[in-house]
């Protein structure tokens, strides 16, 4: 199971921390993910990181801007959003691949509910 937290309101130029808590089984072998989806478009890979060694993985567009990291004795994930934009307004969903760093949601097998960033111009 995956719980993401950490949306809201933020105003433009904010930088929120979302958070993805795992439970139930071990996901010690896979790679985390957080994807978004803006009403209207298509979800859209954000950045993905590996539990063991850290290894990550961005979307060209977020590189810079958004940070993902992940503490493994709590077995959470983290996405730090930084100078945010009224565009970045979207559900934020953490999920689950066995694969490698996949930037595909079709690659993912286990999905959380979402948390809903609203940034403010």
């Amino acid at each position: 199971q995956l719980q993401a937290s950490g949306g809201g309101l933020v105003q433009a130029g904010g930088s929120p921390r979302l958070s993805c808590a795992a439970s139930g089984r071990s996901f010690s072998r896979d790679t985390m993910g957080w994807f978004r989806q803006a009403p209207g478009k298509e979800r859209e890979f954000v950045a993905a990181i590996r539990w063991v060694g850290g290894s990550t993985r961005y979307a060209d567009s977020m590189r810079g801007r958004f940070t993902i990291s992940r503490d493994n004795a709590k077995r959470t994930v983290y996405l730090q959003m930084n100078s945010l934009k009224p565009e970045d307004t979207a559900d934020y969903y953490c999920a689950v691949a066995t694969a490698y760093l996949e930037g595909v949601a079709h690659a993912y097998d286990y999905w959380g509910q979402g948390t809903l960033v609203t940034v403010s111009s």
